[in-house]
């Protein structure tokens, strides 16, 4: 009863929350969606737009035309896959662009891996709802590219010029370091390819993704530590002591979603042993019993609650339980991360999402925008739409 209860107030977030704030983003004059909402809800109508976060939007309106059968979703989807494909999309290097201007110029040519990545996630989405031969040769022309141009012999690259020649790497650095390699952009090649392979069969495409996981277990994952590494030279040395409790959580049930797709029983076994680990260890270490903390760097805790960390514990907590139903511990914290996000996550003013950043005590940070490069609605709209799909019966 409680979790009928608890569908219906998600339920009601999405449609009557989340959908309606980023379909008022709709640029109807220069395509696509604004590019910022300020934190006092103004719309930054000459901001950027960018390929993360038209990609993110691709994927979310599709998912959610397709799981609540919303023909304004769809039409905000096929809206999106249409800036994406006539601006986004570069004609003579290839590969998505990091960001437009406001207009659907080049603002930033550059590419990086990440970007294609969730371009291609977007894109496997909307085939998956409209059939769109076109968004599958796309999203199959990206994975090549991502595999010719992106990777060696070891794993991924990053950052790359319009042209593909090497770039530093700042945008997917963080915490005073420069990395060669993230975690972060590996786990969002494994989370594209799962979709590209559930809609292709392509053998490539799974071959592709079977390495992928398999870098996660042998490279990234520290047993010792119980979590993943984040930022890493190119050999895969750690370059920085940081526990990132929402991509641990966050990564275990895409890697199990992943090992699901693939079937293979053997690899199966293999992730789940590892995802458990990452569980248990940010359910002990990083929920306090609201929340989950952001990070741990150095062993100093940073304590502050930021949106998606928040909607990846639901997901990743639920999925946990899923796996091992005597965990009621695993249940009873994604009900208690439920109750936080609707008590202070949620923004309460009218036409208003998720706040991004509160810290401790509540206290919103007003900085942060509320839509942005980075935030989006694909962690708390996937969350939502995760929790309507979710079987809660096969949990116990």
């Amino acid at each position: 009863m409680m979790e009928k209860t608890l569908k219906q107030e998600i339920h009601t977030e999405l449609t009557d929350h989340i959908i309606p704030f980023w379909d008022a983003l709709r640029d109807e004059e220069h395509g696509g969606f604004y590019g910022r909402v300020n934190h006092d809800l103004t719309i930054d109508h000459h901001a950027d737009k960018g390929g993360v976060l038209h990609s993110r939007i691709l994927w979310f309106f599709s998912e959610a035309g397709r799981v609540l059968q919303d023909e304004q979703c769809l039409m905000n989807a096929r809206h999106a896959f249409r800036f994406l494909k006539e601006h986004l999309l570069d004609g003579e290097y290839g590969g998505v662009m990091w960001t437009t201007d406001y207009r659907g110029e080049p603002a930033d040519a550059s590419k990086h891996a990440y970007c294609q990545a969730f371009a291609i996630y977007g894109l496997s989405a909307w085939y998956r709802v409209s059939g769109e031969q076109d968004a599958l040769t796309t999203a199959m022309r990206l994975f090549e590219l991502l595999e010719t141009r992106m990777r060696d012999p070891e794993g991924y690259g990053e950052a790359f010029e319009r042209d593909f020649s090497p770039q530093v790497n700042d945008k997917l650095s963080e915490n005073g370091v420069l990395a060669d390699r993230t975690m972060n952009t590996l786990l969002h090649v494994i989370e594209a390819y799962t979709e590209l392979l559930r809609v292709s069969g392509d053998d490539r495409v799974r071959t592709k993704l079977t390495e992928a996981v398999r870098i996660m277990m042998d490279r990234v994952f520290d047993p010792a530590k119980g979590r993943l590494e984040v930022f890493f030279d190119k050999d895969y040395h750690s370059l920085i002591d940081l526990y990132s409790y929402g991509h641990d959580i966050e990564a275990a049930w895409l890697l199990d979603r992943a090992a699901e797709v693939l079937g293979d029983p053997v690899l199966t076994e293999k992730v789940h042993v590892m995802t458990a680990v990452l569980e248990d260890h940010v359910l002990r270490e990083g929920f306090d019993g609201e929340a989950l903390t952001a990070e741990c760097e150095e062993g100093r805790v940073l304590a502050d609650r930021i949106w998606w960390v928040q909607a990846e514990a639901v997901n990743g907590f639920l999925h946990a339980w899923k796996k091992r139903p005597e965990r009621t511990d695993f249940l009873d914290a994604a009900r208690r991360e439920w109750q936080y996000i609707r008590e202070h996550v949620i923004d309460r003013r009218p036409d208003s999402e998720w706040l991004e950043q509160l810290d401790k005590a509540g206290r919103p940070d007003g900085s942060k925008p509320m839509a942005g490069l980075w935030k989006c609605p694909y962690h708390n709209g996937r969350m939502c739409l995760e929790f309507l799909l979710f079987p809660f019966e096969t949990g116990r």
